[in-house]
């Protein structure tokens, strides 16, 4: 990627600098599935069983994860991209402490959303870090790694908090605290201060809003509608406000000066096709990951560090396709490898839809969820290398962090059709034909999102590791 010039001292640690912002990414990205195999411990500890309920865990941090990352970059485009990026790490250990030691399942709904807020604040800033930071020769494989650990943080989770989940279900949150600690003292030495100044509005914060309302009102009515009956007025009320709501959106955004998202980003084919297909992907991918999850400890009744361990070889595909192979898919288009992975990821769905029983047999689930892995090893840094490929300097932060919302919406709403299609709130082996039809969802939902990416091939975007953006432009006027 062309990025504006900076001062070479800027430069000297640019190994630390990177480690720094991956390691950030990492820890956000993380938190969205670390509390997977935590959930039930959870429930126990604070007098709570429906699996609807303590999905709210889940869904809370991603959908204003979700809903904030646009405004966010925006803040930081207008105020400083290494001021937000700091306070965001703050906000983000604050409110993992505050979350270790509450008692309440639904303080800590609320805990999560502050979260929320600071990782918010991270992800599109630590991209934007990497493009104003690293040296230029060094930028296409910075942005690899850096896609990479957020991959790796959602991968890992459930293994991650199986082991901690062995010494307390707090764990899984008072381990953050001192990661942000430490990338904030890091960074406030390493990290440049960008300014584009091109950015002087305020952010449309009511949008953010709208958002927000949207996509909590649709997981609602997903999530509530096998209990609340998909024809009650509670029900129907939920997928009314979420269509209002998000029409509401889009037409803030259309007007508004400093729109929650910026619609003009999506004239670029490559960067429209590139959200589409890691919104499609990770849907399923989220459907996949709570459900084999969740399989594991109610159908089998299997421990959480089992469990962890047990998922455990999926992020090392993660890992092991995105490094070991880049050498390779560097020479291809990015829509082909891209759709290879969303293939493998549906071929994954359809092994483990096929062998999965009532009775634990871990070894016919194992190749099915290698493939998943190594599929989302392929995707994830694909998608997100070409949607940032043509995004002028001065976009980073508000162009990737559509990018990281599309991802987040995905994985909500992934978690959701999991309650939908199991249709009740607690999973057991009596609900396993319900669970099976879960995989075909994901199978479905895969091989659409690789199907999608086949488009990038129009666009002509180039392979992962050699991401190239056409020569810097001069910043664009804010508008009046």
């Amino acid at each position: 990627m062309t990025v504006p010039s900076v001062a070479p001292s800027r430069h000297r640690h640019p190994g630390v600098l990177l480690a720094v912002l991956s390691t950030a990414t990492f820890m956000t990205t993380l938190d969205v599935f670390i509390v997977n195999v935590g959930l039930r411990p959870i429930g126990a500890a604070l007098h709570e069983s429906s699996l609807a309920n303590l999905s709210w865990i889940l869904n809370a941090y991603a959908i204003v994860f979700a809903a904030l990352l646009v405004p966010a970059g925006r803040l930081a485009d207008r105020y400083g991209v290494k001021g937000t990026f700091l306070s965001g790490l703050a906000v983000f250990g604050l409110g993992s402490v505050g979350a270790a030691l509450c008692g309440d399942v639904w303080l800590l709904v609320a805990l999560r959303c502050v979260q929320a807020v600071g990782a918010a604040a991270i992800v599109p800033t630590s991209l934007a870090l990497i493009l104003n930071g690293m040296p230029k020769e060094r930028i296409p494989r910075s942005i690899q790694i850096w896609a990479i650990s957020g991959s790796l943080g959602a991968s890992a989770g459930p293994t991650l908090g199986g082991l901690l989940v062995e010494a307390s279900w707090r764990w899984i949150f008072i381990v953050n605290a001192p990661i942000a600690l430490g990338a904030l003292l890091i960074a406030v030495r390493t990290a440049p201060d960008p300014r584009h100044n091109t950015e002087t509005r305020i952010p449309d914060l009511l949008g953010g809003a709208l958002l927000i309302t949207g996509i909590g009102a649709l997981t609602l009515a997903l999530v509530q509608g096998p209990t609340w009956g998909w024809g009650s007025g509670r029900t129907l009320g939920a997928l009314v406000a979420a269509v209002l709501a998000l029409g509401a959106t889009v037409l803030r955004s259309a007007r508004a000066s400093a729109p929650v998202i910026d619609l003009t980003l999506f004239r670029n084919r490559t960067f429209t096709w590139a959200n589409v297909g890691v919104f499609l992907l990770s849907l399923a991918f989220g459907l996949q990951l709570l459900g084999l999850v969740f399989w594991m400890q109610e159908g089998w009744g299997w421990s959480a560090i089992r469990t962890g361990l047990a998922i455990s070889p999926g992020p090392v595909m993660v890992s092991v396709t995105s490094l070991g192979l880049r050498r390779y898919t560097a020479k291809l288009p990015a829509g082909l490898v891209a759709a290879a992975g969303g293939v493998l990821l549906g071929l994954g769905a359809v092994l483990i839809g096929s062998s999965l029983g009532a009775s634990p047999d871990y070894y016919e689930v194992l190749p099915g969820w290698i493939l998943c892995g190594a599929g989302t090893g392929l995707w994830t840094p694909t998608l997100i290398g070409a949607a940032s490929s043509g995004l002028a300097p001065h976009q980073t932060s508000t162009g990737s962090a559509v990018v990281q919302m599309n991802r987040q919406i995905g994985l909500t709403l992934g978690v959701a059709l999991l309650v939908v299609v199991v249709g009740s709130s607690q999973i057991d082996l009596a609900a396993l034909p319900q669970f099976l039809h879960a995989w075909w969802w994901s199978a479905a939902l895969s091989l659409l999102g690789a199907l999608t990416c086949l488009f990038l091939l129009r666009s002509g975007s180039a392979g992962p590791a050699r991401t190239t953006a056409p020569a810097a432009k001069p910043p664009v006027p804010a508008e009046r």
